[in-house]
């Protein structure tokens, strides 16, 4: 080799089961990094039919659209090499591949040999492992190729370096969680220095109904060094370059985008979750209840971050319980964030609906069910306005809340799609005031003032549950250490209130199961990574 060796990263955002759109999103791509000069340009994990599939993978039509999308990509790689993900099919089996495409043909195929079957992933419901390495040539350079998984054990990057390899390539499906690209890039390390071998990552990136994909490409040179790191949550192509010296592949300096902390990476990571799911699923824009309260200003910050002023819609809906400042703080962020603003009282609704139900309560003293009322109530109104405008109501219940169960379902809980869902409380109000540092578009007083669902009168979140600071860290230890109330009390907590608090886990998981699908931020969600029954005895 003469000369620098050129890397395209393709980082870019699909759309899984949208075959022809895929493909032309690739074709595009591989124009832009020949133009770019680029040697080769390197595509996310299943890149043709988008990540994760699931059971589209089992539908004869999606096998074959694949089989004529690969075609199509084979006829593009000229003038370039391609490596692109693909679901491939063999009889009845079906293998997570990738495809490494010059000159108009199909250089070689790797099958994915490690598949995760954890946490958020399912692949052995659906793909066979690959059995070996495979080490390609290009010019005069040897590439092994990997997939995603394939990285987090020593095996399959050794095995294709004593197969001949110099250089790895790793196509990715790896969705976002806080801290994850520091995980990736101490991963990509550790087998650059094991194997003495440059590492080249490419990422996907975009949201996918909960899974965010944050990108963050990265070229990791054999001592194990970031060498070039393409931005998070952006999407495009970005470029490294390797060079023969002293008889080895080199990895030469490049663009490194700098690591987001965890707010700035949380923030974005909800901000294309909801422009995508919102996007991506055909509405033309969103609405939400404007409460007053911290937990709707974050998620309208959110959204309008996400979509646009002009496509989101926001709705304070008092009641008698409803206070002065709530209505004045609702006004002063929908006004500071330049988005529709309409207050619609809930009064006479709710009073129908006592009325209509005096009958059935007489001689029962008030509880939870009139206070549930006026949630249905502000429910109904915001899926009435998506009905007719097209907007798709957001909700905006956090995680602490959906962990106990202080939720209504057909109210609050009324929407498609839980933006913050994943987020404690205390967390709500880190991202607050993070986005406050962006510009002030959050009232103070919001995220200072005691919170309160505000359903009868002078009621505090407190008044139902533990203090935040102590209930955010015992849902930690519970749901990402699986910790028992042993040993959550060992740390230094009252056993009576873990105790309180893994039951009203227990309890609520019949309101998760009818919950709306909301951004993974953390190791472990409600969502597909938490898989308990609602009917149990265990205790």
């Amino acid at each position: 080799m003469t000369g620098a060796f050129n890397i395209a990263f393709a980082q870019i955002n699909l759309l899984v089961g949208d075959v022809p759109g895929n493909v032309s999103r690739i074709t595009t791509a591989i124009s832009g990094a020949r133009e770019a000069g680029a040697d080769l340009v390197v595509f996310p994990e299943l890149a043709l039919c988008g990540y994760p599939p699931e059971d589209l993978l089992l539908h004869g039509g999606l096998r074959r659209q694949v089989a004529s999308a690969l075609d199509e990509v084979r006829a593009a790689a000229t003038g370039i090499a391609v490596l692109v993900g693909y679901p491939e099919y063999v009889g009845s089996a079906i293998y997570n591949a990738a495809a490494l495409l010059a000159d108009g043909q199909l250089r070689a195929s790797y099958r994915k040999q490690l598949l995760p079957n954890y946490s958020v992933f399912d692949e052995k419901r659906y793909f066979q492992s690959g059995t070996g390495p495979v080490v390609a040539t290009l010019g005069d350079i040897r590439i092994g190729i990997g997939i995603c998984e394939d990285l987090w054990a020593a095996g399959p990057c050794r095995a294709a370096r004593d197969a001949g390899a110099e250089l790895i390539v790793v196509p990715n499906g790896s969705p976002f969680e806080v801290g994850k690209q520091a995980q990736r890039e101490a991963v990509l390390a550790t087998r650059a220095r094991e194997t003495g071998l440059p590492v080249a990552y490419t990422n996907l990136v975009g949201g996918q109904d909960e899974l965010v994909f944050d990108g963050g490409s990265c070229l990791v040179d054999a001592a194990g060094s970031v060498r070039m790191r393409a931005p998070a949550f952006v999407e495009g192509l970005f470029h490294c370059s390797l060079a023969r010296r002293d008889g080895r592949l080199q990895a030469l300096p490049g663009q490194v985008a700098p690591l987001l902390d965890d707010e700035a990476s949380v923030y974005g990571a909800l901000v294309l979750g909801v422009r995508d799911y919102v996007g991506k699923n055909g509405f033309r824009g969103a609405v939400l209840g404007l409460s007053g309260g911290v937990d709707s200003a974050l998620t309208l910050a959110i959204a309008v971050d996400a979509l646009g002023a002009p496509a989101l819609q926001a709705v304070m809906m008092p009641y008698r319980y409803t206070s002065a400042i709530s209505l004045e703080d609702a006004q002063a962020q929908a006004r500071a964030m330049a988005v529709d603003y309409e207050v619609i009282s809930i009064e006479g609704m709710v009073g129908a609906a006592r009325t209509a139900l005096a009958g059935l309560f007489a001689g029962r003293a008030e509880d939870a069910t009139e206070e549930n009322l006026q949630s249905r109530c502000r429910g109904m109104l915001l899926m009435a306005i998506s009905n007719k405008t097209g907007r798709m109501v957001l909700t905006t219940g956090n995680k602490s809340e959906m962990a106990v169960g202080y939720a209504t379902l057909y109210g609050d809980m009324a929407g498609g799609f839980a933006p913050i869902r994943d987020c404690t409380k205390s967390r709500v109000y880190r991202l607050a005031r993070y986005r406050n540092s962006l510009g002030a578009v959050i009232p103070e007083r919001v995220i200072s003032r005691e919170p309160s669902a505000e359903l009868r009168p002078d009621q505090k979140d407190s008044d139902s549950l533990p203090a935040y600071e102590v209930l955010d860290p015992i849902l930690d230890a519970l749901m990402l250490e699986n910790r028992s109330v042993a040993d959550i009390a060992a740390a230094g907590f009252d056993p009576a209130v873990v105790a309180r608090v893994l039951e009203m886990v227990r309890r609520a998981e019949y309101k998760r199961r009818q919950a709306a699908p909301g951004v993974r931020i953390s190791s472990r969600a409600f969502g597909r990574d938490w898989r308990y029954p609602i009917t149990s005895g265990y205790r």
